[in-house]
């Protein structure tokens, strides 16, 4: 199946754009999605363990689920002072 992940701040910004299609498998977690993340944008990769992502404006662990119409949302983590 076919889903796009929405990114922000930092990440937006590693990849280039604000809104990436990915390919998953119809049973993908979240935790196949942060994987195939790393594979399409591989700068992303130090930045994947401590990521946070939602599905449907709700945070997901690892073992959610991927709906195929979700709204899905990479959440990098905050830097500063």
């Amino acid at each position: 199946m076919k889903v796009s992940v929405r990114l922000f701040a930092v990440a937006q910004q590693i990849a280039g754009r604000d809104l990436l299609d990915l390919e998953l498998s119809e049973s993908a977690t979240i935790g196949d999605l942060r994987r195939q993340l790393g594979c399409e944008v591989p700068a992303l990769s130090p930045l994947l363990g401590p990521m946070l992502f939602a599905v449907n404006a709700r945070y997901a662990d690892d073992a959610t689920l991927v709906p195929p119409d979700g709204e899905i949302a990479c959440i990098p983590p905050a830097s500063g002072g």
